[in-house]
């Protein structure tokens, strides 16, 4: 009798970028890493892709990659993030892939995942098809294969998600097999009744779709999942081992599967050195040949389903009530406070449905313009969002364009496709998955709203959107008195984290007034060409005035910034930044500043730029904190320079 097995990761991160500026800012909770992404990649994402399997003299018998024996999938956001922060540990994820298609028989152990893990029975169908085709796209530009199989969020599924899967090419996902209704042998007659957990996890089922069309569907080992994630399995290589042999049975007449699916930052992350017991049970299972290690795609083509099923829908793998815990409060829950409730979980989604159902309104009214099929060029735009590069963008939109289009025209063009993008990243499902809604989940997807907020009102579209939006975001309450509500806490917490003009050009001239390399050409998602720039120092002071042109690499709105900063020593930083319309103007500043800086009035310096800049101007303190670190250790550099001369 032939026996697999097969262990899933579920490898996944919400998207932690700051939504204006594209880049993952300091985060407390995570420490000592600067935010979680680096924090669990150090603990799981990179041990996983080298991890030790010790010898009996706890020395290090070899090194192995986990990825390369096991069935993965990664959140595309999470792999951008690894594309552009670790690229050793994504490149070892590719190659893994590219290892296990000879392992196993050509079936790469990599499938996809829906782009930014919405709980895609509560998206309309609209946004089921775009965020199931980005998660495609997003593989095949990664992977460059197409994907076998599909992950869905949470495992949540109804009937119209498999049709959309299979309308794709998709040929498989994995369920949890309290999502099997009922079983029987394909062309039979009697069903098998399968609730309650009770479907034969030992085989792949297929379903029968209303288009006609079929998917086989993989129902999990619910008992050794669920040892595994929460009673401490993974203590011992060797028990999770022979754990996963003790599900085969003699009874059973079929080539059996024997698998599991965990999220992957079980192995390491909620467990410490669980990728070491992962490796030690795989190369356990392959040394003694206890069961073959197979993929769901291998499996599949060896064995396909002989029986169909029924899936109970609007069902999820992490909520008893089906799909209740993404919008009300069902009573599923981390382990909050006693008297804590999630009843905040209704009127933050129907909020946000009010405010995609209002957005596509005005990317509908706008785009018509420009484009005859506004759905099909958002749903194209995932090219975009994988290569920013001008050229490609420019080719991009020619695609799709009736006609050339202006510069102003390709800004507002890419500005309605960034809003629809934010209007799809506020769904990540962990924005209701935890307990409190002041956490940094579900501030999470409150940035992002007002991201596609801010857009639609560059756009002249909704003067009272942020308005309409927060009196709504009020009804949700705060188990925390002193977070209040939703408007509160998007008060205290979205708000500070918009970013304009002014800051960027702010951070920027604090770099340059410091760095003795090459002037920066980029902050945060901005590319910068300099202007101008002219330099005042002394033994006590320096300061710089200058005027530079900022591009967002998003939408390619451009805007040209005059600032001026000045450092009297220590952490006495001053500067300020506001968008100029006139070609000259530097000189009566410069002159000014000039005049007061060589009479070392730097009172009088520090006076004039906030006149001239009024309120758009900084102080160190005043900073983003990521770009108090980057210009800390400069000024420290200083003023250690000028401490060792005077000692």
């Amino acid at each position: 009798m032939e026996r697999y097995i097969c262990i899933h990761g579920h490898f996944y991160q919400p998207p932690r970028e700051n939504a204006w500026l594209e880049f993952v800012e300091m985060q407390d909770s995570a420490y000592p890493f600067h935010d979680w992404n680096e924090r669990i990649t150090a603990e799981c994402y990179g041990p996983n892709a080298r991890s030790r399997i010790m010898g009996p003299d706890d020395t290090i018998a070899r090194i192995m990659n986990n990825y390369t024996r096991i069935s993965f999938d990664f959140g595309p956001t999470l792999l951008a993030w690894l594309a552009q922060k670790e690229p050793d540990t994504y490149r070892l994820i590719l190659d893994a892939d590219q290892e296990s298609q000879a392992r196993f028989s050509g079936h790469g152990s990599a499938i996809a995942q829906s782009y930014n893990h919405t709980i895609l029975p509560l998206s309309t169908s609209r946004d089921k098809y775009t965020q199931i085709l980005w998660g495609i796209r997003d593989f095949e530009f990664r992977f460059g294969r197409k994907p076998e199989g599909m992950w869905l969020p949470e495992t949540a599924v109804d009937m119209e998600v498999l049709d959309i899967l299979a309308g794709f090419g998709i040929r498989f996902t994995i369920l949890s097999p309290y999502q099997a209704k009922r079983t029987r042998r394909i062309r039979g007659r009697a069903w098998r009744e399968a609730g309650g957990g009770g479907v034969d996890p030992s085989m792949a089922y297929q379903v029968q779709l209303r288009s006609s069309k079929r998917i086989a569907v993989f129902f999990y080992d619910g008992p050794i999942s669920q040892a595994v994630a929460f009673e401490r399995l993974l203590e011992s290589g060797e028990d999770f081992a022979e754990r996963l042999v003790s599900a085969f049975s003699d009874s059973r007449g079929w080539p059996q599967i024997v698998h599991i699916a965990t999220d992957g930052e079980t192995y390491g992350h909620h467990h410490k050195y669980g990728e070491m017991a992962l490796a030690y049970a795989l190369d356990s299972l392959e040394t003694h040949s206890l069961a073959r290690l197979t993929n769901y795609g291998a499996y599949l083509e060896h064995h396909p389903p002989t029986h169909e099923v029924e899936i109970i829908e609007n069902t999820a793998w992490s909520c008893a009530h089906g799909i209740e815990r993404w919008r009300s409060n069902c009573g599923c829950r981390t382990g909050g406070l006693p008297g804590w409730q999630q009843a905040w979980r209704t009127p933050l989604r129907e909020a946000l449905d009010w405010l995609r159902d209002t957005l596509a309104v005005a990317y509908e009214q706008h785009s018509s313009q420009v484009w005859s099929a506004p759905w099909i060029v958002r749903d194209d735009y995932i090219v975009v969002i994988l290569d920013r590069a001008s050229s490609h963008v420019a080719r991009f939109l020619q695609r799709h364009s009736e006609r050339p289009l202006t510069p102003d025209e390709t800004i507002v063009t890419l500005k309605l496709l960034e809003m629809q993008h934010h209007a799809m990243l506020m769904y990540t499902s962990c924005g209701w998955f935890f307990d409190e809604l002041s956490g940094l989940e579900p501030r999470q997807v409150l940035h992002h709203a007002a991201r596609a907020i801010h857009l639609a009102r560059d756009l002249g579209w909704g003067d009272t959107l942020e308005m309409d939006f927060l009196t709504r975001l009020a009804e949700a309450k705060s188990n925390l008195p002193e977070y209040g509500d939703g408007r509160q806490i998007y008060e205290r917490w979205v708000r500070p984290a918009m970013v304009g003009w002014e800051q960027v050009a702010v951070q920027y001239a604090m770099r340059v007034l410091f760095e003795t390399s090459p002037t920066p050409l980029r902050v945060y998602c901005y590319t910068v060409q300099l202007e101008s720039v002219q330099r005042l120092t002394s033994s006590e002071a320096q300061c710089i005035i200058g005027r530079a042109r900022f591009t967002s690499e998003l939408t390619h709105d451009t805007a040209v910034l005059r600032f001026g900063v000045l450092h009297r020593g220590e952490h006495h930083l001053y500067g300020g930044a506001r968008i100029v319309y006139e070609a000259d103007g530097d000189q009566a500043l410069l002159q000014a500043v000039r005049t007061a800086f060589m009479r070392t009035d730097y009172a009088a310096v520090i006076r004039l730029l906030y006149d001239y800049f009024g309120p758009s101007t900084w102080s160190l303190r005043a900073l983003r904190r990521d770009a108090q670190r980057q210009i800390v250790p400069l000024i420290l550099e200083t003023t250690m320079t000028t401490a060792e001369t005077l000692y």
